[in-house]
Parts: structure tokens; sequence; C-alpha cells
């Protein structure tokens, strides 16, 4: 019998710098690197790493050389669109402990969160990677319960603009 839900494989990201990227998801953040593939095409090639997620989940990052990229690789999934830095970011499930022991490493190493924010269903814990790409470690406070009716009523509600005083 198959999973009736597809599930996430993988997400994957091109980074600028492997190394500050392995550092920053392996050693800062803890992910396992669990498998690197190399490819090469004429002169140029590339690598494609995954870090596990659990579950059978994982977050990849492509390090690309002579590939058709621009000599100005651009990566920050928000800020590079002219976005606001939250609008793209990965949410990684974490708990207080997790979170923990991640503050302690970014700090040694001279990184500052980007922000902390209470939803309400959730803790939220912000960082941004070496690429630009923010990443928010969630701690489910309790979590939200799936409500498919009420996500699709709010999903098609109208929304007024905000008005200035």
């Amino acid at each position: 019998m198959t999973n009736p839900l597809p599930g996430l494989h993988h997400v994957a990201y091109v980074c600028r710098d492997l190394d500050a990227t392995h550092h920053f998801y392996a050693d800062l953040l803890g992910l396992p690197l669990v498998h690197t593939e190399i490819s090469q095409r004429g002169e140029g090639w590339l690598k494609h790493v995954f870090y596990d997620l659990g579950g059978g989940s994982a977050l990849a990052f492509f390090a690309l050389h002579g590939m058709g990229e621009p000599d100005e690789l651009k990566t920050a999934v928000s800020t590079d669109l002219g976005l606001p830095l939250w609008a793209n970011h990965i949410a990684l499930r974490a708990d207080e402990a997790r979170v923990a022991v991640v503050k302690e490493r970014l700090a040694a190493d001279g990184i500052e969160l980007a922000m902390e924010l209470d939803h309400g269903w959730c803790q939220s814990h912000y960082v941004v990677d070496p690429n630009g790409i923010l990443v928010e470690l969630t701690v489910d406070t309790p979590g939200f319960e799936p409500d498919e009716a009420e996500a699709a009523r709010l999903l098609h509600q109208h929304v007024e603009p905000a008005t200035s005083p």
C-alpha cells in the first residue's frame, strides 16, 4: 500500500559556498549529511548534497561550477527577488532542547538570530544561512489541529486592505 499523501522527498537550493553551507547545516544546525552526488558536463561540474530531515525527507543544495550559472550567483530566495526576508523560508521542526543547542552553536560562531516570534500555536526562531535563505526552527506549542473546511473558508475569505489613521 502506498502513502495516500505524497510527502516531501527533498527541497533543493543552489548555494554560493558549499563549505560555508555545509558548516551551517551540519555543524551548526546538526543536520546529518547523508548523500552527495557529483556530475560533470563538459568542463563544468556540480555537487548535489543532501541533509537528513527525518522521515525520509531531505534538504539539498547544489554547488554549481561552469553549469550555466551567472557570474554573480544570487541565492537569497526572498531578498534577491525584492521580497521581505521572511517571505520565502525553510521551516525545520524542532523542540526547545534542539533550539537551545543550535542557539549556543550559532552564538559561538558569531551568528545572531534574525528574529523570534510567538505565533500562538508555535514558537519560531529565525536565522539567515550563508546563502541569504531564512531558516526557521519551529517548536509546536502545541501546534495546530488540521481543519480542512476552515482552512478552505479562510483561503477564499475577502480581506479588506488596512487603512492608515
